[in-house]
């Protein structure tokens, strides 16, 4: 059997130890891998059009093009909630809805907008039911960096302003300031536990 040569750009132990534990090859990016454990920039840059590169029938990679339209929160809702539209223009049956116009079968994500732009629209519903509460995360940090809870309009204003974004009526009239977007999405307050404790599925791409 012939063997299999893997290349990492990433300086971790974890993939290096399981590699070798499988008496794989380590070889040079430059040189002919079957595997090719690559940071996103290296990712981006094989899947450049322009770079020439195409990956032949032995080789993988451990990302697929434009990724981070799944693996950025605000992207990914956005993706879903245009997903949700192409269904329901085609009248697509997983398009259904409840009496009360909920998802029966797309209702896999909360209720969740993107902030700055989403502002108003959460601002209204959030003053539907007050007594909600609602989780902020950046969009583009992982391992719970940045994340946290908020109970009240005031909170979501102060934190806006102690980062100096703009959440306003009137933004479109004020300098732009450079901002990093977050989601904001309910909490969900009683979720699946594992011997009382939250979990999630860490799953790579």
């Amino acid at each position: 059997m012939s063997p299999i040569y893997y290349a990492s750009d990433w300086d971790s132990s974890v993939i290096v130890n399981n590699c070798q534990a499988r008496k794989w090859v380590e070889v040079d990016s430059d040189d002919h891998w079957n595997i090719f454990w690559a940071s996103v920039t290296s990712a981006r840059a094989i899947f450049n059009s322009e770079s020439g590169v195409r990956l032949l029938d032995d080789q993988i990679i451990n990302h697929f093009p434009n990724q981070f339209e799944l693996t950025r929160k605000d992207l990914m809702v956005k993706n879903i909630k245009r997903y949700r539209r192409v269904l329901e223009k085609e009248s697509n049956i997983l398009a259904a809805k409840d009496d009360q116009g909920r998802y029966l079968y797309l209702d896999f994500i909360p209720t969740t907008y993107m902030l700055p732009q989403d502002y108003t629209i959460f601002a209204e519903e959030y003053k539907k039911n007050p007594r909600l509460t609602w989780i902020l995360k950046p969009s583009s940090k992982a391992r719970g960096e940045g994340i946290f809870l908020v109970n009240r309009l005031s909170q979501v204003k102060k934190w806006a302003k102690e980062t100096h974004s703009v959440y306003s009526r009137d933004a479109c009239h004020l300098p732009q300031v450079p901002r990093e977007t977050y989601v904001i999405s309910r909490y969900i307050d009683n979720p699946l536990l594992i011997g009382g404790k939250k979990f999630d599925l860490r799953i790579d791409n």
